[in-house]
């Protein structure tokens, strides 16, 4: 849940870095690259990487320190990859000056003085051009290196903090220590209240503000309940009166104001909290989640009509009767609710710093709800079985395999927590709601861009199975692939670090191959591709039919030439990309 929030930018930045007790020698871990008189400076690296690996080796060292180091070691990483082409092109030059001099005398032959003498020379300079590259080929191995072994460190301590066996929320024996911790965040929250109101600069300070918060309270009830309920309306009528070209377009983009401005009014809300100069330390913290709380619950349901909208017409992305429809909407609001539960849960209980079972029987209500909530969806899902049966859509079968694989979660998650992998249960529950909410988002968005196609075309009905707006669906799936490794609990660093493989290439037949070789293989793949296909047009309507060839063997011949230019086409691209 954590995660959820960081990505909303309310999280608090990084811990800082624990104070050395050691004293070693060299530069700090996060000594960024530097350069000497004629390249990187090596000395500054093999401090850095001497520190780093002792950090490393340090089974105490923290998780954000070990981030912070191998964000330093990336940095590292990339400079000596790029010092590893020093004077590559002066080492080719240096290569065909020694083979311009033929091959080396064998046994018992002898080759001229002055031939020899050159060939020496050579073979000196081109030992010390190829010097900066070995040692910088050396320290990249070094420092890849102390970067897996980090990722790996990594890994083992979230697979470990993820089976970590919390007490049991059904154990009675638990329950009076959770009541205890509950009761404990109710007094505190009273006694802030309570504290401050009889401080007379406190009170005096609500007096002043007191016209401002009841301006901002007023504001927030009506963006909260009367906005949002009138923009939900207005989307509505456009769907029924709107052109069928632009109905849907428009429809959707005002139904963002559903997301937007009820958001607002959370935020006037929380600002008349904080102007009350009445808040402690728990209340702000409850405060300043009311936000997130806020946007989480009006995106649920903003989804929610989304995917399951109250006037349906053809060509539905959940085809289900109303009813069912009605329940879809109800179930993506309780989703939204159970994330905002478990947030103010964390919120308010959370810097307490309560025992593990406080923790684990009060998040537990949470967790067994979204279970509950994820197997009551994944079975309104599975009724658009009924649909799949008359049609081979492949997104219907999509939504099937979807709908399973919410039941799973929502009866495998609470079954965890119940056992007390509290920590399991949350990494399974929340992330597959949030999944769930990606990829409704995929879909809106993609016949989004299909009505907006159909309006950039002028054309009357959504054209929804058009190139581009099935290209762009495509792409966006691509797109998201990050999001949803990032939700199922992937590192930011785990992104970047397949990224950075992919940029610098693999090696394929002693040849390294960089994504640059592929888009320059793919575009005179193409080239030579139409250029065929051109010819064979030609062949089969100009040239051909002034032949006695009948018209079976022209057909061979446009089909033979054909296969002769694709693969033509594909020697000279691999030639082209210097694979």
């Amino acid at each position: 849940m954590r995660r959820f929030v960081l990505w909303l930018g309310l999280v608090l930045a990084l811990a800082a870095a624990p104070v050395w007790s050691q004293d070693l020698s060299g530069p700090a871990p996060g000594a960024e690259p530097t350069t000497g008189g004629a390249g990187l400076d090596y000395g500054v690296w093999d401090g850095m990487a001497e520190r780093a690996e002792v950090e490393i080796g340090n089974r105490y060292t923290s998780t954000d320190r070990m981030e912070e180091i191998r964000a330093n070691l990336a940095k590292w990483r990339a400079a000596l990859l790029n010092a590893q082409s020093a004077n590559s092109a002066r080492i080719a030059t240096v290569r065909q000056q020694i083979e311009a001099l033929g091959p080396a005398p064998g046994d018992g032959m002898v080759e001229p003085d002055e031939i020899s003498k050159r060939r020496q020379e050579l073979a000196s300079q081109l030992v010390k051009l190829q010097a900066p590259g070995i040692a910088a080929e050396e320290a990249y191995r070094r420092a890849d290196g102390l970067i897996d072994e980090i990722d790996r460190t990594l890994r083992e301590r979230q697979a470990d903090e993820l089976l970590r066996l919390w007490p049991s929320p059904l154990n009675p024996g638990n329950w009076p220590e959770a009541a205890i911790g509950l009761s404990d965040t109710l007094l505190r929250l009273w006694d802030e209240l309570a504290s401050a109101w009889s401080d007379p600069k406190a009170r005096g300070t609500f007096f002043d503000n007191l016209p401002l918060i009841l301006m901002l309270v007023v504001v927030a009830i009506a963006l909260v309940v009367f906005v949002r309920r009138w923009i939900e309306r207005f989307a509505e009528s456009l769907l029924s009166e709107a052109s069928a070209r632009g109905r849907h377009f428009w429809a959707l983009l005002v139904s963002l104001g559903g997301i937007i401005l009820p958001t607002l009014g959370v935020m006037a809300l929380v600002w008349a909290l904080l102007s009350s100069g009445l808040l402690g330390d728990i209340g702000s913290q409850i405060a300043l989640a009311l936000p997130v709380v806020g946007f989480v619950v009006f995106t649920a349901a903003w989804l929610g009509a989304r995917a399951f909208p109250r006037l349906q017409g053809d060509g539905a992305v959940l085809p289900l009767p109303p009813e069912r429809r009605a329940e879809g909407r109800f179930l993506a609001v309780l989703m939204g609710l159970v994330i905002a539960a478990d947030r103010l849960r964390s919120a308010a209980m959370d810097a307490q710093a309560y025992s593990d079972a406080t923790t684990s029987v009060m998040s537990f209500p949470i967790l067994l709800t979204g279970g509950l909530i994820l197997m009551r969806l994944g079975r309104t899902l599975r009724r658009t079985r009924e649909m799949e049966d008359k049609t081979s859509n492949y997104g219907l079968r999509l939504i099937q395999l979807l709908a399973r694989g919410l039941s799973i979660v929502g009866f495998v998650g609470p079954v965890l927590a119940a056992f007390g992998y509290v920590q399991a249960a949350e990494a399974l529950i929340y992330p597959a709601m949030i999944s769930f909410a990606l990829v409704t988002f995929l879909f809106i968005l993609q016949r989004l861009i299909g009505d907006g196609w159909a309006l950039i075309t002028k054309s009357e009905a959504a054209d929804r199975d058009a190139l581009v707006p099935v290209l762009a669906g495509f792409g966006l799936s691509i797109l998201a692939l990050p999001l949803l490794a990032l939700i199922w609990g992937a590192r930011f660093s785990d992104l970047t670090e397949i990224w950075t493989r992919f940029t610098e290439g693999f090696s394929l037949g002693g040849a390294r191959i960089s994504p640059t070789d592929f888009i320059i293989f793919a575009i005179v793949f193409v080239i030579g591709y139409m250029l065929t296909r051109l010819f064979q047009g030609a062949l089969r309507t100009s040239i051909l039919p002034k032949t006695r060839m009948d018209q079976g063997g022209q057909t061979a011949m446009v089909a033979g030439i054909g296969y002769v230019g694709i693969f033509l086409a594909a020697l000279i691209a691999i030639n082209a990309a210097g694979i």
